[in-house]
């Protein structure tokens, strides 16, 4: 599954290919929302915004299109009247005179009005997103002190999204790798130092992957996230398991923990 930079990257590219656009053409899949696409039809798209792994596309007519890509979900971008070839099911196709952004694969797609997107069942209980620029360090350390989350083994606490949106299984090994803190911790047990420096890697981890190009190549990643560019996020443990620490030359070790592969470095993580 994409993780927040991710979802953030696709929001900008789709923006910037239909955004503040009229548009021409309006579809949608589920039942629900057929009835629907006709009034969408010569308003705009003022902005596509994410939460966490959700994105929400916003139209200025006061509703917001909320959309997430699950496991299979995946958005391309086409020429007005175009469809790329794949063996993928359309689910939604918003069109302007020159372009067409289309999600494919997805089924968690719904249309709210602004003033109800609060109490979303799925984004209603969301924590901070970790690319909100409102978002400080601050803010977060506080966050690891809450009793609902302090107990948490840190590897399953960095995978909850009630704690921080966004989160994911690579941000997770890159982030406690480089606050330098073991995994199977919990937030209860780490002094002020530790729990300063992994609040800031929390926050910086996902924000320098934003700031890439996309990802550097890398195991089990999809083709889309992926660059081949200098400018791209690169990995200092995750997938890099019987490689040598960037920091120690120690072993990097590939674990299962709270469900999901995490790599780390026994020696640099305590």
């Amino acid at each position: 599954m994409p993780e927040g930079p991710e979802i953030r990257r696709a929001a900008d590219r789709l923006f910037e290919a239909v955004g503040n656009q009229p548009l021409e053409q309006v579809w949608f899949y589920p039942p629900a929302l057929k009835g629907k696409a006709k009034g969408l039809l010569g308003r705009r798209i003022i902005a596509i915004d994410t939460h966490g792994k959700a994105m929400l596309t916003r139209f200025d007519n006061g509703t917001t299109l909320y959309t997430h890509n699950q496991l299979y979900g995946v958005w391309m971008i086409a020429k007005s009247g175009e469809r790329p070839e794949t063996t993928r099911s359309l689910r939604v196709a918003l069109e302007t005179e020159t372009a067409a952004i289309l999600l494919y694969s997805a089924s968690d797609i719904a249309l709210w009005k602004n003033e109800d997107l609060a109490t979303h069942p799925f984004l209603s209980k969301l924590g901070p997103d970790v690319l909100d620029k409102q978002l400080t360090a601050a803010a977060v350390a506080k966050r690891l002190q809450e009793p609902r989350f302090a107990r948490m083994s840190l590897a399953a606490l960095l995978l909850d999204q009630s704690f921080l949106a966004g989160m994911g299984n690579y941000l997770r090994s890159e982030v406690l790798f480089e606050a330098g803190i073991a995994p199977t911790r919990d937030a209860a047990g780490l002094n002020p130092d530790e729990r300063k420096l992994l609040a800031k890697a929390l926050l910086d981890v996902p924000r320098r992957s934003y700031r890439s190009r996309g990802i550097r190549k890398a195991g089990g990643m999809r083709a889309e996230y992926i660059t081949d560019t200098a400018e791209g996020f690169a990995f200092k443990v995750f997938d890099l398991a019987g490689e040598p620490c960037p920091d120690c030359g120690t072993t990097i070790r590939r674990r299962e923990l709270a469900g999901r592969r995490l790599y780390d470095c026994p020696h640099c993580q305590r």
